[in-house]
């Protein structure tokens, strides 16, 4: 997590319009992992493994926005916060809260994809 040198790391993350490209693509798309395999389960709600399966993911993605909300967004306050000049103090607090938060949103993300896998892969043909 530690390296890229704090001024580089503050000048690719804060400075460069990332959290504006988030909010015009990534957002949508957050909410559409969401939407769309809870659309799924509703949908496949007669095959019980299935259903259980992409009910899952559902909860996962879900809880990966839930866990951005909580560990991600209070950092990216911060950050916004932040101007060019000398490194801020709590530097290495906001890196690690923004970088840990980032990982464990995608741990929820890439349990769900298992899990919206298994139950996609699950469903009896014919």
């Amino acid at each position: 997590m530690t390296r890229w040198s704090p001024s580089l790391w503050r000048e690719t993350t804060v400075f460069n319009a990332q959290f504006q490209f988030f909010a015009i693509g990534g957002a949508p798309l957050d909410v559409a992992a969401i939407v769309c395999p809870g659309l799924l389960a509703w949908m496949l709600r007669s095959d019980r493994p299935v259903f259980w399966w992409v009910l899952a993911a559902t909860v996962l993605y879900l809880m990966a926005l839930v866990a951005w909300f909580t560990l991600v967004k209070p950092a990216n306050d911060v950050l916004a916060t932040w101007v060019p000049g000398p490194i801020p103090d709590n530097f290495e607090t906001i890196r690690s809260r923004w970088e840990t938060g980032h990982m464990v949103v995608t741990g929820f993300k890439a349990v769900g994809f298992i899990a919206l896998a298994i139950g996609l892969l699950s469903i009896r043909r014919g």
